[in-house]
């Protein structure tokens, strides 16, 4: 070995090293600089994406805390599309339409949502069993991209009871998107209707979000951060869960004791059989609460949880041009009737103070009136119901017994007084305003309007439609006024208000259906009190013979209600109310009646009104007395019967 060797070997290593850091520098150079606009592209291709997470809405409960509408878990199977590849998709439909029993095509079909975030899996079957959860839990690699998970649905503890206050929820539609911009998301559920909608805001929750990082692909690669979602607040009901389940059965079983009952139809004068088939109550606190709504027909809520289908919304909502009585529609707040004599309570008051009459006039009442001037081509014969003849009646009798010819002739002497200031045009119109016939009650609900007739909106109807009233106005006109007949239309709730002003010595309230929301441990978010709108001058003159004629409804061995009562403790928790039979051609007559009680200090009003069931008395009385029953605590389990009217009913 010479002794160059060693400086050769160093040199070759130096040759060798010098290559290597050669090759690294020229790597990182292509890195750096050749290649760094690719991989810039690839880093922005990776991004985040944002996936809510739905907030379970909050509990909707009567004001003894007792539950109406809640959550529950329902086992839902799901399919992450990002994880599917289609290759894969024929043979995991298959599988899971053998384990599921649900056809591959149904299953592919909602695979395909749009309605769905291509980053949240879409939901394929609902309510699935727990034997079907576990196989598919056990056997995860023969189903790629399932997810078995449990979420949060609506539950009716009580079933369909209080279905048209409560409402139902129903994913979001483009129209919900627009009235709530960037609040909701395709595959949303919103409240659709009743106190669902109207606390959309309290029982919604605040939504949790997934913040997930995903490749160019769209594929996630991790999960960045989660914030939970929090559940809505709950909303606590003015109603009382056991007085609405009373309203609603007393209802459904005065409906069903009146179908088929004798009825003499006038226009056909022949006799028919009473359809009866729809109807609704209300339960006022006299202090502006509304305890109970019922509405008859009603539907099947538990069956709604997850929206409307198709067939759900033909019975819902039927067409217009179908003889299928519509269950959706929330009678108490939207049907429209005359009210019949139940309207006496507002010509009484008119009359009396007014200074038309005074608590001492009388008339003799031998069932007939004739109407005097122009009665717009009409016969001008009327009769009391059955011709019955009352003798001499004041204001407090005429109002126990119904006489019509009473108050027809109080409707032809503001008429024909017209011209006197005390009076003018409208004198029972406006005291009806008083009481808030012709608008709104304001209860947070969908309400109508409803129709006080004057001269000007006969006039414009006429223009509209010549069917829905004649041009003019003429004595005749107000002689119907005065019992609530021709083109008036009033709401139950209305009616409802209006006879708990009366009770109230004038006090009016907006009807309140909420009485707080509050969070799941009970603290008190938002508390809403009584909410009192106006004040109606009812002096002592007026009220107290208007008073004695509605007591005597029930107690006066003539009185319209009587019969309905026969029993009832009235001297320790005494009623005062009123009986109306509407005509409602071309259907059969519509059966009132309005009461509240305990008369010595008004605690709560009842109202009932019964499409097509003939007298109030006979009809409708005998469903407010298991109301008044329940309010009272008088306990009757004996279904409610259709009574006999007493004399000449109404």
């Amino acid at each position: 070995m010479t002794a160059d060797s060693p400086r050769l070997r160093l040199g070759v290593i130096a040759i060798i090293a010098l290559s290597l850091f050669a090759a690294l520098f020229a790597r990182l150079w292509y890195l750096q600089v050749l290649s760094a606009p690719d991989y810039q592209l690839k880093a922005q291709a990776n991004s985040i994406r944002i996936v809510p997470e739905p907030a379970p809405r909050g509990r909707i409960l009567d004001r003894n805390g007792k539950v109406l509408v809640d959550n529950r878990a329902s086992n839902v199977v799901a399919i992450d599309r990002t994880k599917l590849t289609e290759k894969e998709r024929p043979e995991l439909m298959a599988r899971l339409s053998t384990v599921l029993g649900i056809p591959a095509e149904e299953l592919d079909k909602k695979l395909d949502s749009k309605q769905v975030s291509p980053y949240t899996p879409v939901p394929i079957a609902e309510d699935v069993g727990e034997d079907k959860m576990t196989l598919l839990l056990e056997r995860a690699d023969q189903f790629p991209a399932v997810v078995a998970r449990r979420v949060a649905v609506r539950t009716y503890p009580m079933q369909s009871l209080a279905a048209h206050i409560l409402g139902y929820v129903a994913e979001v539609n483009d129209n919900d998107r627009k009235e709530f911009p960037r609040q909701y998301e395709l595959g949303d559920m919103i409240g659709r209707t009743g106190v669902e909608r109207v606390y959309e805001k309290d029982l919604r929750g605040r939504d949790g979000e997934l913040k997930i990082e995903v490749d160019a692909e769209g594929r996630p690669v991790r999960v960045v951060s989660r914030r939970p979602p929090a559940q809505g607040h709950d909303v606590v009901l003015t109603i009382d869960a056991d007085i609405q389940r009373t309203a609603e059965e007393a209802l459904a079983q005065g409906l069903k004791s009146a179908q088929g009952q004798p009825f003499v139809d006038p226009k056909k004068k022949a006799n028919a059989r009473l359809v009866a088939d729809a109807g609704s109550v209300v339960v006022l606190d006299t202090k502006g609460s509304v305890e109970a709504l019922a509405s008859y027909p009603t539907f099947d809520l538990p069956a709604l949880a997850d929206g409307v289908s198709e067939a759900e919304a033909r019975v819902l909502f039927p067409p217009p041009d179908s003889k299928e009585t519509p269950a959706f529609v929330n009678r108490a707040l939207q049907g429209l009737y005359a009210p019949g004599s139940t309207w006496k309570l507002i010509t009484a008051d008119a009359a009396l103070r007014t200074g038309l009459i005074n608590q001492n006039f009388s008339l003799v009442d031998n069932g007939t009136y004739i109407t005097p001037g122009d009665c717009t081509g009409r016969s001008c014969v009327r009769h009391n119901a059955g011709s019955t003849a009352y003798g001499r009646v004041g204001v407090s009798r005429a109002l126990s017994v119904s006489s019509d010819v009473f108050f027809y002739t109080l409707g032809a002497n503001f008429w024909t007084n017209r011209h006197d200031p005390k009076y003018g045009e409208n004198a029972i119109q406006d005291v009806a305003g008083q009481f808030g016939f012709g608008t709104q009650t304001g209860v947070p609900l969908p309400e109508a309007t409803g129709r006080v007739l004057t001269k000007e909106l006969k006039n414009a109807l006429h223009q509209k439609d010549p069917r829905l009233a004649d041009a003019g106005w003429y004595t005749g006109n107000n002689v119907n006024l005065a019992i609530g007949q021709d083109a008036m239309l009033v709401t139950p709730i209305q009616l409802a208000n209006a006879y708990a002003t009366f009770a109230n010595h004038g006090d009016r309230y907006q009807p309140n259906i909420a009485l707080r929301i509050q969070k799941q441990d009970g603290t008190v978010v938002t508390a809403f009190g009584p909410r009192k709108f106006a004040h109606v001058d009812i002096p002592p003159n007026v009220w107290n013979p208007i008073m004695q004629g509605l007591e005597g409804a029930l107690t006066d061995p003539k009185g319209t209600a009587t019969n309905a009562f026969a029993g009832f403790p009235l001297k320790q928790w005494g009623i005062a109310g009123k009986t109306g039979t509407a005509q409602a051609t071309p259907k059969q007559d519509t059966a009132l009646f309005a009461a509240f009680g305990p008369t010595a200090d008004p605690q709560h009003v009842v109202t009932v009104v019964m499409e097509q069931s003939g007298f109030g008395a006979s009809a409708a009385a005998p469903v407010a007395r298991r109301v008044f029953e329940q309010l009272a605590g008088v306990g009757n389990t004996a279904p409610v019967q259709f009574t006999r009217a007493n004399g000449a009913g109404d």
